[in-house]
């Protein structure tokens, strides 16, 4: 996948882009020792978060998909299969789907929900995680499976 090019806030143009995590990962988490380091978790996250078999859409948000060379973690929005039961996590697993846990425990911000969960569907839920703090818009990347 090619990323388009950063807009002048530093962020992705307004849309779900869609790449595999190795291309989220070459693209994103290269450049700085921060970098590098916040790309590593997040294949971390990914793997434990995967590893339940549970995982239907997994979306990356904030810093980390922008031009900013040293962001503070990464964001994940995960949708969860309906029978996703996160009470019945063990180990690291039920930490990142703690979401108090797991800032520190893995430097990462992780909500989600389950697919009926989804508030006006799953691409409209993925879709609003396009709005930043300040009310705008910015592109965020899927990783697809």
């Amino acid at each position: 996948m090619s990323f388009p090019n950063f807009n002048h806030k530093g962020d992705l143009p307004i849309g779900v882009y869609q790449a595999t995590l190795e291309e989220v990962v070459r693209h994103f988490g290269e450049g700085t020792p921060k970098r590098r380091q916040i790309g590593r978790r997040l294949e971390r996250v990914h793997d434990i978060a995967c590893a339940t078999g549970k995982v239907a859409r997994f979306v990356i948000f904030g810093s980390f998909v922008t031009n900013k060379p040293d962001p503070n973690d990464v964001d994940v929005f995960m949708i969860m299969e309906d029978d996703f039961d996160a009470s019945q996590l063990t180990g690291e697993g039920k930490i990142l789907f703690d979401h108090l846990l797991c800032q520190p425990y893995f430097g990462a911000s992780v909500f989600w929900v389950t697919r009926k969960a989804a508030l006006g569907g799953e691409q409209a839920a993925i879709e609003d995680w396009q709005i930043k703090r300040d009310g705008t818009k910015r592109g965020i990347v899927e990783v697809l499976s």
